[in-house]
């Protein structure tokens, strides 16, 4: 079989105390403009919350997220690539240092999650609804997950 492996993901949900959460507005030049929680691949042998951590330092500049843990994984069903994404909740009180990559995320914000900037990334989108307990999207198996 010469089927590409469905690749495994991360992305963080960081949250301040007031209860928003923090975006980034992602632009690549093949890709539709979109709204994307800090997140990417793991490395070999990086424990999940350890990748999200990671991939919300280097891509926002934030480095004080406590207490993460991982809430639930998302499979794409929908989609030729597959791939699973694994969700990380954590607090912050911090702000962003700038944009750790500003050619993919120009800019960060912390927006409420009840009134969310569209269109988001399809991976965010399916940990968002996860995480608020929204309806899923068809194309996206919900699976929650403990640490342990």
């Amino acid at each position: 079989m010469t089927a590409e492996r469905p690749k495994v993901g991360v992305g963080i949900v960081v949250e301040r105390a007031d209860g928003r959460i923090l975006l980034g507005r992602r632009v690549k030049p093949t890709e539709p403009e979109t709204w994307c929680l800090p997140g990417g691949h793991l490395e070999p042998g990086e424990t999940v919350e350890a990748a999200a951590r990671r991939e919300c330092l280097e891509e926002s500049g934030l480095s004080d997220t406590t207490n993460a843990a991982g809430f639930v994984a998302v499979v794409d069903t929908g989609s030729a690539g597959g791939g699973v994404v694994f969700g990380v909740h954590a607090r912050s009180g911090g702000v962003p240092a700038g944009p750790g990559e500003p050619h993919i995320f120009p800019e960060w914000v912390w927006v409420d999650p009840t009134d969310l900037p569209r269109p988001l990334f399809p991976a965010s989108d399916a940990l968002l609804r996860a995480w608020t307990g929204a309806e899923p999207d068809p194309a996206w198996q919900v699976l929650r997950v403990t640490a342990g």
